[in-house]
Formats: structure tokens, sequence, C-alpha cells
């Protein structure tokens, strides 16, 4: 297109970049979190009373090596969504872009905060907040690189508006059922107990977890034995036993949508090929926390866990995004029409 000039297809790419910088942050906080090194580092935004950007190599070992890296790796991204909000200003002609930008300089503050806060206070569910937060400012980078792409200002209402307002209310569902299943998941990890439950389908052996006193004193007591040793509770194993749970629901409903979404061959080719890789994504993720479980919590596993997630939940958040625009359109066609035919009349 004659508007989409050099300077915004280098944004667009920049954005992409930022993007993909969030995505690595993520894994690294996934590292931080597996390796159970959050206190590695008990001072803040010091790294050992030396400034964060001056702290020794020598002494990024261990734990501190993921938790130093991860608050590098931040600030760096950090950089990068101010650098990306004052090209956008300069660049884009679009307002709601540009306080989109905002709103991710926004995010990424409170999120370098709330992880300070994390370490200073001793606080474990800042560091839940902290983990979603990333989730929703990842999501929003990704939705700032697609407005700011050739194919956005190309999507056009190919679909009566009934079907598009289907599509952005189903595929809105599974978004939100993505980041709920995402809180659970950052609960889990944030308790800091290990596996609630250590075997899978099954658990403990059952089709439902046992819960009773007696129970969880047994399960405690074998655990006195394992790595992980610290105690878990009926509520920790009812975590996880939902989180399994609502994954199948996920994975039900998520290939329902996007088998709708593929079956609409109107939709551009991108929109329905987005489907699919929505599909394969949320496979390999329960695959993954299947894995995670055989594993007993492979910190590797665990963090590849947490980067397909969060590919999922964006992927169902950038295809909600795609609708709403193919909505808004058709509205405003509707209304460019009723307006013609007025003209018409008079």
């Amino acid at each position: 297109m004659a508007d989409f000039d050099l300077q915004k297809r280098l944004l667009h790419w920049y954005a992409i970049f930022v993007a993909a910088g969030v995505l690595v942050l993520i894994c690294s906080g996934g590292l931080v979190t597996s390796h159970e090194a959050g206190m590695a580092v008990p001072d803040w935004p010091n790294s050992f009373g030396y400034n964060m950007f001056l702290f020794p190599i020598s002494r990024w070992v261990g734990g501190v090596f993921f938790e130093h890296t991860h608050r590098l790796i931040a600030s760096g991204v950090g950089l990068l969504t101010v650098a990306l909000c004052v090209l956008t200003w300069v660049i884009e002609d679009r307002l709601w872009v540009k306080w989109l930008t905002v709103m991710a300089v926004l995010a990424v503050i409170i999120q370098g905060v709330l992880g300070g806060l994390r370490v200073t206070e001793h606080n474990a569910l800042l560091g839940l907040f902290h983990g979603c937060l990333a989730q929703g400012y990842f999501a929003l980078m990704a939705t700032v690189a697609l407005v700011t792409s050739r194919f956005w200002r190309q999507i056009k209402p190919v679909l009566n508006e009934r079907v598009v307002r289907r599509l952005r209310f189903w595929t809105g569902t599974v978004t939100v059922m993505l980041f709920i299943q995402l809180a659970l998941g950052a609960s889990m990890r944030h308790s800091h107990s290990g596996l609630s439950i250590p075997d899978f389908p099954t658990a403990y052996g059952h089709v439902f977890p046992p819960l009773d006193d007696a129970s969880v004193a047994r399960i405690n007591e074998a655990r006195l034995g394992t790595e992980t040793k610290a105690p878990i509770s009926a509520n920790l194993i009812l975590l996880q036993y939902l989180h399994r749970v609502w994954a199948l629901f996920i994975v039900v409903g998520l290939t329902w949508v996007a088998l709708d979404i593929f079956r609409q061959r109107q939709l551009p080719a991108t929109v329905r090929s987005a489907a699919v890789w929505w599909v394969g994504l949320v496979f390999v993720q329960f695959a993954l926390g299947a894995w995670t479980v055989w594993s007993n919590k492979a910190a590797d596993i665990a963090t590849s866990h947490v980067f397909v997630g969060a590919l999922t939940f964006m992927t169902g958040v950038l295809l909600s995004v795609v609708f709403s625009a193919m909505l808004r359109r058709a509205m405003c066609e509707d209304s460019a029409e009723s307006a013609r035919r007025e003209v018409a009349r008079a």
C-alpha cells in the first residue's frame, strides 16, 4: 500500500523484535522460577550492593546467574519498549496506536517494580502478579506489532456481521480461558512446593486425588525422602488438579473454535493458518504439561511449557483483535452504505 512506506515497515519489524524480546524475558523468568532462583539475589535494584550493570561476571554462578540475567534482560526490554514508544509517536499517524505504546511503557515499568518488590518484600503473591502481567505485556506488544503491519491495513469485512461476532465471541472466550490457565500455572510455580501431584494422567493413582487430612499427611511424609521436601496441602493438590481439568476444557474448546475459523473459506489465508497454528500450539502445550510431570518438573521442560503457553495466549489475543477489526470495519461500511442511501433518497 502507498501509505505503508519504509519508515512504517521498519517500525513494524522493530515492534516484532521488541515482542520477541518480551518472549525471551518470559522464558528467562520461567528459568528463574524453575530453578527456585527468585531470591538468589536478595536486594533490588542493586545486586549484592553493586550497581546492577556493574555486578562482577565472576559472581554469576548458580541461581544468581538466572536471577541476575533476568534483571538485565528486563532492563534491556524496558529500554527497547521506551524506544518503540518514541518511534511510534514520531512515525505513526494513528493516535490510538501511539497510546498503545504508552500503555506498553507503563506495563513494563509496573512489571519491573513488581519484580523488585517481590524480592524486597519476600512476597510470593507479588510474584504471581508479576508473572500474569508479563503475559499481558507480551500480548500487548504482539498487538502493537500486528496493528503496525501491512496485513492490518488490508483487513476487510469478508464475512457477514453475525459470523464475525460469533468468531470474535468464542475466540475471546477461549483466550480468557487461556489467561485463567496461565494464572493457575503461575500460582503453582510461585507456591514453590514442587509437584503437588507427581503422576499423570492419574492423580496419586486415582481419577480424583485424595484430599482428606490423613492422605495429605501420608503424602507429606513420603515427600520427606525426596528432593522436594516442601510440604503441600489439600488446596495445592486441588489447584494442580484444576489446572489439569481446565487444560482439557481448553483443548476441546480451542480446537472447536479453530476449526470454525478454518472452515470460513472467505477469511484471509493468514487468519486460517493462524487457527491451525493455534491448534498445534495447544496440543504441544498439553504434551509439555504432561512431560513436566513425568520429568519431575525438569527446568528446561517446565520453561518450554511457559514459552508455548505464552505463544498460545498471544495467538488467541491477536485473532480476537483481528475479528474485532473486521467487525468494526463491517459496521463502518454499513453506516457508509446507509448514508449513501439516505443521500440518494434525498
